[in-house]
């Protein structure tokens, strides 16, 4: 490919190629080709001049992307999708296109068209919202398009041209920026029911499992789906059985049985348990995306606080036409009540209230921190309560083996471990993954001598090895559900040698045979993110584990919680939050696991961290796209400060429209002068709505110093 190098600094680096080389869908497919490279995160490209956009994560890197620049040939232009990222700049930019258009336009019309054609424009612009204002006058409505078609109407029928076309300038660009508004919402929303699968299981005919491409799957195919995944395809379930969560369909975070025979939807998830699922449908003609085609022709999907603004708007209506009248009626002066009636309240209201909104979920994005509603910005900013679940989220979901210890003679501790591993390698989950590498870094090999392994979701795991049943899992699964007894001197032991660890308990054809302690450590930043977030009014912290008591105490101290609760139970967790919210509290569930989706689902506003499951992500209001625990101060301080920006931007239309009336009524100022000054602080409202309310490296200095003074002390 031949390009020229536009610009090149840190890791960040657009070239061109010009305007006719790759079609708009070509260039989807060359992000695509792009981004199969694990140092490249973001590509852009644009058909209209052949640009090419690419973020990388290290400097180094910069020489690997210009030769894959230099190895595409034309036989690698192929169409493609867009991405999220791609999707959602392609609608700002469609955005500040049409902005600019509107602005040029009125700028060409106001300098080099003759009166007579202006005013004649004026008058077929006006047409649209004299009547919308009269469709509302015969259902009955007072609301904000009345006072839009009376104020036009009234303008034009004094013959002032320029406070009508002024108006209806502010009131175009009003819409537009509404359209943008719901436009990405709609995105956002539709990005995180989206599917992106490249390869799926298929059982062939004689029983044995092929990796295939997702898109040479085809109805009919039957394929494997396994614990802990999305499910893909519209299906049948043929073999196997499974709990599978179905919250991103009905809403509902419990998980229902699946066993042959029963149907299920892609993009729920499996949460225990493998299942073999005859295809019915798959992609675009799946009951997934037929909700995402909903969504796409849904009603508009506005933040409270922006359906608040629009029936505040709506409320001083009255009041406005009222002023208007009485203005008329005691001076007898249709001047005067023109200048009344050309300041509109609602104008600015619904301009700079969605522009807040709009720039904060824009400031998220530009945080790494995927928002899909404002409304859930808002909840964040009156949340008073956070809960945390402990792991992957105030740790760094990277628990190391720190004892093995043998509770009979009948197993040494490198039998234990070696069995444990065995196991514990069929899953992903963090404290499997440091017991198969305990078992590595020890040289400790092992055998598959085990049948089919059975896992219980934050229980345990149960299979048979050799010809005994081996139990793996926590106290609560071992003790209370699979009835393992325990003697005094084993309980003795455990109080000793256990205290401040998370613990594993291994028993084999019922009785306890081993405990494998496990430690966690807590996130370097985890301290001073609690603390920031208290001092930014989040009253109460609790942490949920399902630790013993004295491990999740010993990290509780560590952390500067107060309230936290130990052995919990996925159940447990959603119980919890639903009780905060019962006692009035506004609810914050921090998750990153499977087990942690019915609370995340239950709270008020839910956040999932870079790495969590498919489920917690699917659940979740708020994802977290970098592994930094500060990102929820940040978060805090941007929701709270669109809210300010909010209610300032109200003080700010009161005092300067007010003002205008008073003038107005007594006739100091005229209606062309009302409504220029009425437009010009509209406008200037406006941008400063769409100001940052982040300053990020003052955030990160203060990030920084924390850290720093911990290593001092």
């Amino acid at each position: 490919m031949k390009y020229r190098v536009m610009y090149d600094k840190g890791t960040r680096l657009r070239v061109r190629s010009g305007q006719w080389a790759f079609t708009k869908e070509e260039g989807y497919g060359l992000a695509s080709l792009l981004l199969e490279n694990d140092f490249i995160y973001e590509v852009y490209t644009s058909h209209r001049n052949g640009s090419i956009l690419i973020y990388y994560d290290d400097i180094e890197n910069k020489d690997k992307i210009f030769n894959i620049l230099d190895s595409i040939t034309m036989d690698d232009l192929v169409e493609g999708e867009p991405t999220p990222l791609q999707v959602s700049k392609e609608i700002t930019e469609e955005f500040i296109f049409k902005l600019v258009k509107m602005i040029g336009n009125r700028f060409f019309g106001r300098i080099f068209l003759p009166i007579q054609i202006k005013n004649i424009l004026t008058l077929i612009r006006s047409s649209k919202y004299i009547l919308a204002g009269l469709d509302s006058l015969t259902s009955f409505r007072i609301d904000v398009a009345l006072l839009d078609g009376i104020a036009v109407a009234g303008a034009l029928y004094m013959k002032d041209f320029p406070p009508a076309s002024s108006m209806m300038f502010l009131l175009s660009i009003s819409e537009e920026l509404e359209d943008y508004t719901v436009q990405k919402a709609k995105s956002t929303l539709k990005d995180s029911l989206s599917l992106n699968i490249d390869t799926l299981w298929v059982v062939t005919e004689d029983g044995t499992e092929e990796q295939r491409p997702a898109l040479e799957v085809k109805k009919g195919d039957k394929i494997k789906i396994h614990m802990g995944d999305v499910i893909p395809v519209d299906g049948k379930v043929v073999d196997g059985d499974a709990m599978v969560n179905e919250a991103s369909m009905t809403g509902e975070p419990l998980a229902i049985h699946k066993r042959p025979g029963k149907t299920v939807h892609a993009g729920t998830v499996i949460e225990e348990g493998n299942v073999v699922v005859e295809v019915f449908s798959i992609n675009k003609e799946t009951r997934l995306n037929k909700i995402i085609d909903l969504i796409e022709n849904s009603e508009e999907l506005k933040a409270d606080a922006q359906s608040k603004a629009e029936k505040l708007a709506d409320s001083i209506v009255p009041y406005s036409l009222l002023a208007t009248a009485l203005t008329y009626l005691f001076t007898g002066n249709a001047t005067k009540a023109l200048s009344v009636l050309m300041v509109d309240f609602s104008c600015a209201i619904k301009l700079t209230t969605p522009l807040s909104i709009i720039s904060a979920m824009r400031e998220a994005s530009d945080n790494r921190m995927m928002v899909k509603g404002g409304k859930f910005l808002e909840k964040y900013a009156t949340a008073d309560t956070i809960v945390f679940d402990k792991t992957g989220t105030l740790t760094n979901a990277s628990p190391k083996v720190v004892h093995v210890f043998p509770m009979t003679k009948r197993y040494t501790r490198e039998d234990i471990l070696r069995m444990a591993a065995c196991i514990e390698e069929h899953f992903a989950h963090s404290i499997a993954t440091a017991i198969v590498k305990q078992a590595e870094e020890e040289g400790i090999k092992h055998e598959e001598d085990h049948s089919e392994v059975e896992y219980i979701v934050a229980h345990g795991i149960a299979t048979t090895y050799g010809d005994k049943r081996v139990v793996i899992g926590s106290r609560h699964f071992l003790f209370d559900d699979e009835g393992i007894k325990i003697n005094k001197r084993q309980e003795k032991k455990i109080k000793k040698e256990v205290e401040d660890h998370s613990v594993v308990y291994m028993a084999i054809d019922g009785k306890l045979e081993g405990l494998i302690c496990i430690d966690d450590p807590v996130r370097e930043e985890a301290k001073y993110v609690i603390e920031e977030l208290k001092q930014l009014g989040i009253e109460n912290v609790i942490m949920l584990t399902g630790d013993s008591e004295s491990g999740a105490k010993s990290s509780a101290e560590s952390l500067g919680i107060t309230e936290y609760r130990s052995q919990v139970l996925p159940e447990d967790k959603s119980r919890i939050v639903e009780e905060l919210k019962s006692e009035g509290k506004t609810v914050i569930m921090v998750g990153d696991g499977i087990n942690d989706s019915p609370a995340l689902a239950a709270a008020d506003v839910s956040v999932s961290m870079k790495n969590s499951s498919d489920i917690a992500r699917e659940v979740a209001d708020i994802s977290l796209l970098s592994d930094d625990l500060y990102d929820l101060v940040t978060l805090r301080k941007l929701s709270t400060g669109m809210f300010d920006k909010i209610n300032t931007n109200y003080r700010r239309i009161i005092a300067v429209n007010g003002t205008l009336l008073i003038l107005g009524v007594f006739g100091v100022i005229t209606p062309s002068t009302s409504s220029m000054v009425h437009n010009l602080s509209t406008m200037l409202f406006g941008a400063l709505s769409t100001k940052s309310v982040l300053d990020d490296n003052q955030n990160r200095d203060i990030e920084v110093e924390a850290i720093e003074v911990a290593d001092a002390e």
